[in-house]
């Protein structure tokens, strides 16, 4: 088994944000000074240019079109030669905007190399000739103050920043910014108004509001903003930030404890956040402060639950049982709670009487719980994984009956449908799909129900039910999995007159469409387009996403991280940006964008050791996108490496195979040997299973030895019943979406292109 799922290395502001507690942690709504003022709503109209300011950054975009390799060779080397590159550049186009751009560059270069005389002379230089980007000259200007400590030339530098640049996304940063040098030379007052004028109660702006309010003697207003913040935001930075500052003034005498109401939220809110080690400490220190308060029963029976709940997520099995049984059976929602828990332990030590007696008494006592929604969910997945299909099809269908609309029910009504086909009750099975289409029918069951529904139809010789079915899904659900599967099995007659008006609750997708063509005269794409020429990429996404509700500035986003040559994050933004794309025509979308979505990057190593290795390098290339998404430095949770996502156990027997000397783990991130040792080992998977691609996907996902187990519980029809069958959802998923998008490299790019023949669907 390889891993289950992989994390990706993200591009961060870093210079930016550089000594700027983070402005993205979400906050509740609360009240205080701030949010007295009516905030202001984001808006995400467009921000247009007039045709003056239009030719401007026209020119300045054509006079820098050739700035961008040598920018990018410097921000990713900061080589001497690069430096001297750019430097030429500049001197070369002194008198127009793509010198002054080079500046710019540069400048913000020697800031990373924190070589701030040298960014000072630079962005200065920048910011009295780039007048389109002279607010990023001038918010880098101070920061080489502030690296340097200077927080009067800070203050003097940013004062009437948003004047000077009104349409810069960097004026919330260089108000902040400002304000900390404000308070730092002893204008307390001043920086206490510039931050309450940002009407911006984000945890970032609490904690240097809280700060001037200290330093201007409202000490009672910090520690209030300050508790707020430990309470309710406890998973930002500055919830950290925030607990040192209440020590530091409770120190001085003054009274700084959070209320009890706002320690409770703070548990909670850490448990919400899967921070269960740090959930339990909290709730233990609320237990032994209230103890002794009779007053306080209710609320001590509660944090019992919780404290138990966050024993159990830490892996305290014991401890947690022991915990949860000494707490008195109640009538309130946290006896479900309680319940549940000692539901997921019996579960856990296999205690099946005990397990099927908690979730009667559930059903019994709470069955319109959420807690009973997740313990159902748990016990027809344990059932599902044995298998014990009888159980599994009982908690499915109680699943689905008590919670009709919940969360839950689609997924397990037809969980039940197919457990009903496997057991051999066709009638039931077809009884359940049509049910499924009914009454989730813009549910992620729909195709498959369609599928399997279809296939009944056509064991009993419904050739007119079958034909309507699998035309439909490749009309509706045009480049899924099931749409292959069905134009594989579409190979008889039927009567196209016919019709199932219960295909009519299915939902189209005729929405009207956006364009992926920006207007003329949007400023956050002209921004954008010159940042790119310089190669602050970062940049030109930050001012995209200030438009990120239209399509065609999430699409650029796209472009912008393919044009830093980074293949796997403008993968990542286009599927955010287009999530219904397996549901177009490919005409639908120009061809750049199906390009970005199925990329062909190291595409000569790929099909060279593809080739070498017997395989389909589209297969390889679909294995690749679900793996590491084309990102070669990719390493995930299990310690799995590269494109492939190899251990670097596999990876060093592999390279003992191909007499790869002086293997290391490092080399896993460099494309062509992850490559080669990647198709290498997909290989023996492929060889290992008689040459079936599904089996060895599962095995490359899940392990070898699971996938033996799954074949031993078959018999099954065929292949696409084993693939449907595999109990974890996310290795049935991923088989289906590699064979999906195998089938779309193909459809894109196979003409001429010759491909090695492995065993498929059969």
């Amino acid at each position: 088994m390889l891993r289950r799922f992989t994390t990706f290395s993200v591009i961060t502001l870093s210079v930016l944000l550089a000594g700027i507690p983070s402005a993205w942690a979400q906050t509740s709504a609360h009240k205080h000074v701030v949010s007295k003022k009516k905030t202001a709503a984001k808006s995400r109209s467009r921000t247009p240019v007039t045709p003056a300011r239009k030719r401007k950054i026209h020119r300045a975009f054509v006079e820098s079109a050739d700035l961008r390799p040598m920018a990018k060779q410097l921000l990713d080397e900061h080589t001497l030669a690069a430096y001297t590159g750019v430097e030429r550049y500049a001197a070369k186009h002194r008198a127009d905007q793509g010198g002054a751009l080079a500046h710019l560059v540069l400048g913000y270069a020697h800031l990373q190399d924190k070589d701030y005389d040298k960014a000072e002379k630079d962005l200065k230089l920048a910011g009295a000739r780039v007048t389109e980007l002279s607010d990023y000259a001038d918010f880098f200007l101070a920061q080489c103050a502030a690296n340097t400590g200077d927080q009067k030339q800070i203050a003097d530098l940013l004062k009437g920043f948003a004047e000077k640049h009104p349409d810069s996304l960097l004026n919330r940063q260089a108000a902040l910014m400002r304000a900390g040098s404000l308070v730092s030379i002893g204008q307390n007052d001043e920086a206490v108004g510039l931050l309450e004028s940002l009407h911006d109660s984000k945890p970032d702006v609490e904690l240097a509001l809280g700060r001037a309010y200290q330093a201007s003697g409202q000490t009672a207003k910090a520690v209030s903003l300050w508790n707020h913040l430990y309470a309710e935001t406890p998973l930002s930075a500055e919830a950290a930030a925030a607990q040192l500052e209440l020590v530091k003034v409770s120190a001085q005498g003054f009274v700084s404890a959070p209320t009890l109401e706002q320690r409770v939220t703070r548990a909670d809110l850490l448990m919400k956040g899967h921070k269960y080690d740090q959930a339990q400490t909290e709730y233990q220190g609320i237990l032994d402060g209230i103890r002794s308060d009779a007053s306080q029963q209710a609320l001590q029976r509660k944090i019992e639950v919780k404290l138990g709940g966050a024993l159990y997520h830490t892996h305290r099995i014991d401890q947690a049982e022991s915990q949860l049984t000494a707490i008195a059976p109640a009538d309130d929602e946290s006896e479900a709670e309680r319940l549940y828990y000692l539901h997921e332990i019996a579960r856990s030590k296999d205690q099946d009487d005990k397990e099927r007696q908690v979730l009667a008494d559930m059903m019994q006592k709470f069955p319109a719980s959420p807690w009973l929604q997740e313990a159902l969910l748990s016990a027809s997945n344990m059932y599902l994984l044995r298998p014990d299909y009888k159980n599994a099809i009982e908690d499915y269908t109680a699943q689905y009956k008590l919670f009709p609309e919940g969360k839950y029910s689609p997924y397990s009504h037809w969980k039940a449908a197919w457990l009903n086909l496997r057991l051999g009750n066709k009638d039931e099975a077809k009884r359940l799909m049509e049910e499924q289409i009914t009454l989730y029918p813009d549910g992620q069951e729909i195709p498959p129900a369609l599928y399997w529904r279809a296939r009944l139809a056509e064991e009993e010789g419904d050739n007119d039910r079958a034909g309507e079915y699998y035309t439909f899904i490749l009309r509706r659900f045009t480049h899924f999995y099931y749409a292959d599967l069905a134009r594989e099995r579409l190979r008889f007659r039927f009567d196209s007159a016919k019709h199932d008006p219960l295909l009519d609750k299915i939902p189209n997708q005729d929405a009207a469409k956006e364009s992926f063509d920006a207007p003329a005269d949007d400023l956050r794409i002209a921004r954008a387009q010159l940042l790119t020429n310089a190669a602050l990429f970062d940049f030109a996404v930050r001012e995209l996403q200030s438009e990120s509700d239209k399509l065609y500035a999430k699409a650029e986003i796209a472009r912008v991280y393919l044009k830093a040559d980074r293949p796997d994050r403008a993968l990542q933004s286009l599927k955010h940006a287009v999530p219904g794309y397996f549901s177009e025509d490919i005409t639908d979308m120009p061809q750049w964008a199906w390009d970005i979505l199925f990329p062909k990057p190291f595409w000569n190593d790929l099909t060279r050791y593809a080739k070498a290795n017997g395989l389909d390098p589209y297969l390889v290339a679909s294995l690749i996108r679900q793996e590491s998404e084309f990102n070669p430095q990719a390493v995930s949770y299990a310690n799995a490496w590269g494109l492939m996502q190899l251990l670097p156990p596999v990876g060093k027997k592999l390279a003992r195979e191909v007499h790869l000397r002086h293997f290391n783990q490092d080399q896993l991130t460099n494309p062509a040997i992850n490559l080669q040792l990647g198709t290498r080992y997909f290989k023996h998977m492929v060889d290992s299973f008689g040459g079936q691609v599904e089996y060895a996907l599962a095995a490359y996902n899940a392990g070898s030895d699971r996938v033996k187990a799954w074949q031993s519980q078959g018999p099954y029809r065929d292949i696409h019943e084993f693939v449907e069958s595999i109990p974890f959802t996310q290795t049935r998923e991923y088989v289906q979406a590699i064979m999906r998008n195998a089938t779309v490299y193909r459809l894109l790019y196979s003409e001429g292109v010759e491909t090695a023949k492995v065993k498929q669907g059969s």
